[in-house]
């Protein structure tokens, strides 16, 4: 892809941002993702957006497709925000990477705390999966070669609904058809109770009731999870702990801590042109490409 001189100063400007900052948050991240949405091109992508997964105005997704795609490998992306914000417009660059990389691309969004709190958002997630293999054929996906991917809170969601096996059954998909789970700085194990994310948890839950890390099953399919060692929104213990509790429960688990990434810089990564960042996207397709079916 070629970028003109105004883009190439943004990303210029951006990059150095995301290098110098060990955490970017509020304003600063919803910046950083409309200046990496500005210069990321979908041409020569079929992108549908809105694609309707439920009844809620939120239950929407926006599909990146590959030109010519078919039986190609089907990711879903769920956001982060700490289930209070975040959207899917702003992680078209993920969605535009992916589908260059060849798999058929669902950005999701969905309804968020504090007016939907758990498990609303773990069973979106499902529900989105569901509608998403159902459809994948018509956007040139294999509906059974789905992988399940998301960032800091959607990471948990990712993980929470495919690891506990009441979401996808509760949603009609069958738990042989994810192929592959990938968390990218994901809170899986913490007490939130004296936190503010505790607005997102229902009033008297215990981590036991809610976190990934105490929901895993037997049968789960293989996981990539990737922990920015400079994380100082969502702390590495998370990602410890969830390889714990995979390791436990005899799930095989790929734990990598990408040294002096913040909890911004390892999902921003994921654009093509920012790889120099660190390994995000390059230890993503690597997973996808050694899970996928033939």
């Amino acid at each position: 892809m070629r970028l003109s001189s105004p883009s190439v100063v943004r990303l210029a400007l951006l990059a150095g941002a995301l290098l110098l900052g060990a955490t970017v948050t509020g304003c600063s991240q919803q910046s950083a993702q409309d200046s990496l949405n500005r210069v990321v091109s979908t041409g020569g992508l079929t992108v549908t957006t809105d694609v309707v997964y439920g009844t809620d105005p939120r239950n929407r997704m926006d599909i990146y497709a590959p030109a010519g795609a078919s039986a190609a490998p089907v990711v879903l992306f769920v956001h982060g925000g700490s289930w209070e914000g975040g959207d899917k417009a702003g992680h078209k660059f993920v969605g535009e990477s992916l589908a260059r990389a060849g798999y058929v691309t669902a950005v999701m969004n969905y309804r968020l705390a504090p007016a939907n709190r758990y498990p609303n958002y773990v069973q979106d997630t499902a529900a989105a999966l569901r509608v998403l293999r159902d459809s994948a054929k018509s956007f040139g996906g294999n509906p059974d070669n789905l992988f399940v991917m998301g960032h800091s809170a959607g990471a948990f969601n990712a993980v929470e609904a495919v690891d506990n096996e009441r979401w996808l059954r509760e949603a009609g998909v069958p738990i042989s058809a994810v192929r592959g789970v990938i968390g990218v700085a994901g809170p899986y194990s913490y007490d939130f109770r004296t936190m503010s994310s505790a607005r997102a948890f229902p009033e008297g839950a215990l981590p036991d009731d809610v976190m990934p890390a105490r929901h895993v099953r037997r049968d789960a399919p293989p996981h990539l999870l990737l922990v920015a060692g400079n994380d100082r929104t969502v702390y590495p213990q998370n990602g410890e702990q969830m390889k714990a509790a995979l390791d436990a429960a005899g799930v095989p688990v790929t734990f990598t801590v990408l040294p002096g990434m913040g909890h911004i810089t390892i999902i921003a990564a994921m654009t093509r042109f920012l790889t120099f960042l660190g390994p995000t996207r390059q230890d993503v397709i690597a997973f996808i490409q050694a899970r996928r079916l033939p």
